[in-house]
């Protein structure tokens, strides 16, 4: 490996861990001309496939875009970021295991959002808002009814009576 600092073309390893999950080699490297030491990680290269935006252009699939979008989602809300990047993480890697070499963005954001339904509801809903670009309130209000449906469903096939709350508007009388 060449030398960040001054080019040369030796340096030796002095120290080499693999990650906890071990799909990544942490390798500690000494330069034997000047000396300095750097870091580098060695992974697999996996071949993710190539997302087909609504206007037909392709990008390359950015795990940074995605992350970014569920952080929006997720802000001002109690989940670790750890969470976010391990289903990223998980979503990578359904991607490689499907094997295309193109994913639709849509179908990209569906994967999305029902990890994120499983994750925060609260996020869910922000992140599909803008997703798929609700028009007016009652979309908004379909997919809250949805979200309750759902988790009313998943309530009682667990046994559980926890139930989400909806929100019902509260007439106000002023003056009493």
């Amino acid at each position: 490996m060449k030398c960040p600092f001054c080019t040369a073309p030796d340096t030796k390893v002095t120290d080499s861990r693999a990650s906890t999950n071990g799909d990544v080699i942490r390798r500690r490297r000494e330069c034997e001309v000047c000396v300095r030491r750097f870091t580098t990680y060695e992974r697999v290269e996996e071949v993710l496939p190539l997302v087909v935006k609504k206007d037909g252009r392709r990008e390359v699939f950015d795990r940074q875009k995605v992350l970014g979008g569920l952080r929006r989602a997720c802000d001002k809300r109690a989940v670790p970021l750890a969470r976010l990047e391990e289903t990223v993480d998980t979503l990578e890697r359904e991607l490689i295991d499907i094997g295309d070499k193109e994913i639709s963005s849509k179908r990209l954001g569906e994967l999305v959002m029902a990890r994120l339904r499983a994750i925060d509801p609260v996020a869910y809903v922000r992140f599909a808002s803008v997703y798929r670009q609700f028009r007016d309130i009652d979309e908004l209000r379909t997919e809250i009814d949805r979200l309750a449906e759902l988790a009313e469903q998943t309530d009682q096939t667990s046994g559980s009576s926890t139930r989400l709350a909806r929100s019902v508007p509260v007439e106000r009388r002023h003056g009493s």
